[in-house]
């Protein structure tokens, strides 16, 4: 309780304090967040954290800028603490979408950037710069090298082709992605077309940056018979990704899609995602609602879903650790509907559905902005499915034990300054 009364008072007096003090400020923010998972009697998490499993976490955010003439410069100061029963979950636990992450770290990351404060089976405190890149901005050129984050892709829930970055699909809160240590460029074509390229470095386990450990990619947006398309080449981890994207109208809804294919380990793998969007006016409020597809050309046929199947697919198993995919079925299924009940309420109802084998995920969000920059999240998530399934809890071959994990809630209050 001590130390989190303490995190408190540092988050409450240091962006004062910096404010004040240091050039460039440019603002950030404090989260506090609450997380309870429930897990069944037949999970084997159960034995770990008990039928309930709690955690507390708390994100200080401090941003710095400058620029001078065509140059810029950024830099974002986290110090993020967690206590609770999940700490000691490995870092790509939450790649089944249902358990919580743990901390961030640059273990294999270009640049460790990344100080370990505290970290023990109850709390952990790191800090770190999620943000640290300088900039070139011409008239029609942009370059940036550094530590950020770039996002590509026509994906709304699902997306194969931000492979080197993406987020889980049932994050709650997509404010910031972790930044990846890259060059970014852009150049503005003056049809209105643009070429964009990355060059992403990382490390392997023994701490060497080498070209396996690399991603370069270069993507064409252009238009074209009044849509939008896009154009990808990439090498990922020493393999071959093309791809190919558009956006069109169609009505008064939009219709958005990739498709990719990967020169994998055994073979080409195709990946696809398609969605259908559409806004109006229901009753009085205004309304969003999306639905998607998802082939997860990597993923296991139904009767595969074990631990010891997905461990001997080293395709799929190496994308679940580096967290490049977040499912080990093929066949998917998203959708979400966002109704503004008020114009600061917004509530969100999100399906997530294997098609295979007929399990889901059902996650409500709640967004409010309680006054000026202050913001209230709060969700639940409720998993549907048989023992054996993806979402029901896959079996572990042990005692008749699964990776199941029941309904969970989450409640964040943000300051913004």
């Amino acid at each position: 309780m001590a130390a989190r009364l303490l995190w408190l008072a540092v988050a409450a007096c240091l962006p004062l304090a910096v404010g004040a003090a240091v050039p460039g400020f440019d603002g950030g923010h404090t989260k506090l967040r609450w997380l309870g998972s429930s897990y069944p009697d037949d999970s084997a998490y159960r034995e770990v954290f008990g039928d309930v499993a709690d955690d507390e976490y708390a994100d200080l955010r401090l941003k710095f800028s400058g620029s001078y003439q065509k140059l810029s410069m950024h830099v974002d100061y986290q110090l993020i603490a967690q206590w609770g029963d999940s700490l000691d979950l490995p870092g790509d636990s939450n790649s089944l979408l249902l358990l919580p992450p743990s901390l961030p770290d640059d273990d294999q990351r270009w640049w460790d950037l990344t100080d370990t404060i505290s970290d023990n089976q109850s709390r952990g405190a790191v800090q770190r710069l999620d943000r640290l890149n300088v900039g070139y901005t011409g008239d029609n050129a942009v370059l940036r090298v550094g530590r950020q984050a770039v996002s590509w892709g026509n994906g709304l829930i699902y997306n194969p082709v931000d492979f080197y970055n993406p987020f889980n699909p049932a994050a709650v809160d997509t404010e910031y992605k972790l930044g990846e240590d890259m060059v970014y460029g852009q150049y503005l074509l003056g049809s209105g077309s643009d070429w964009q390229g990355v060059v992403v470095q990382r490390r392997d386990r023994e701490g060497r940056a080498t070209s396996e450990q690399r991603t370069t990619a270069l993507k064409f947006h252009s238009f074209g018979l009044d849509a939008e398309y896009d154009l990808l080449l990439a090498e990922n981890f020493n393999e071959f990704i093309a791809g190919l994207g558009g956006v069109s109208n169609v009505g008064e809804a939009v219709l958005r899609g990739d498709i990719t294919l990967t020169d994998a380990r055994d073979g080409w793998v195709t990946s696809l995602v398609a969605n259908w969007s559409w806004s109006w006016v229901w009753g009085g409020y205004n309304a969003t609602v999306v639905l998607e597809y998802y082939y997860n050309g990597f993923g296991l046929a139904e009767d595969d879903y074990t631990p010891e199947n997905i461990l001997a697919d080293r395709d799929l198993a190496q994308r679940l650790e580096r967290g490049e995919l977040y499912t080990i079925g093929r066949h998917h299924m998203a959708g979400s509907m966002l109704v503004e009940l008020a114009p600061l309420v917004n509530v969100t109802t999100n399906l997530f559905a294997n098609l295979e084998d007929g399990s889901a995920l059902t996650l409500v969000v709640l967004e409010w902005d309680l006054a000026q920059n202050w913001q209230f999240l709060a969700s639940a998530a409720v998993p549907l499915g048989s023992s054996g399934t993806e979402f029901g809890g896959i079996d572990t071959g042990i005692d008749d034990l699964t990776l199941a994990v029941g309904p969970s809630l989450l409640a964040q209050l943000a300051w913004y300054f």
